[in-house]
């Protein structure tokens, strides 16, 4: 992983789309403005007690879907990042945090709604649309 994806990933404003399976393979797709990237290996998402944290409690595979739109579909620019869950906690500094910074950008009642921090392993990095050039040529 590079410095590239990591500005990338991390650049606001901007908004995603997490999805999460099920341990019997429903899916669920939600819009996340949360993840973000701690290090090059590293996503932490802030979720409410909802589907996606559900989910996660039995299938720790998920994928992050960035995208930005362009003239035509060839010019989108977007990434999808598959990880893998390596905890969730629902308490602690990390999630305290989290609150704090929704509460001041989005209002008291979101900081309230998130309910748990996800801390992911990135597993693999592929392009919006993949025609093989890569996923560093799609950002």
């Amino acid at each position: 992983m590079t410095s590239k994806l990591m500005d990338y990933f991390n650049k606001q404003p901007r908004i995603g789309v997490l999805s999460t399976a099920s341990k019997d393979g429903k899916v669920d797709s939600a819009v996340f403005g949360s993840p973000q990237m701690t290090d090059e290996k590293t996503v932490v998402v802030a979720t409410g007690k909802n589907r996606t944290f559900a989910n996660l409690q039995e299938n720790p595979y998920a994928m992050f879907l960035i995208m930005e739109p362009g003239a035509d579909i060839m010019s989108w620019k977007g990434i999808r990042v598959y990880m893998k869950l390596k905890e969730s906690a629902t308490s602690g500094e990390m999630l305290d945090m989290i609150r704090n910074e929704i509460a001041k950008m989005a209002g008291e009642e979101a900081g309230k709604m998130i309910y748990a921090t996800a801390t992911f392993e990135i597993i693999e990095l592929r392009p919006l649309v993949d025609m093989g050039q890569g996923w560093e040529k799609s950002i």
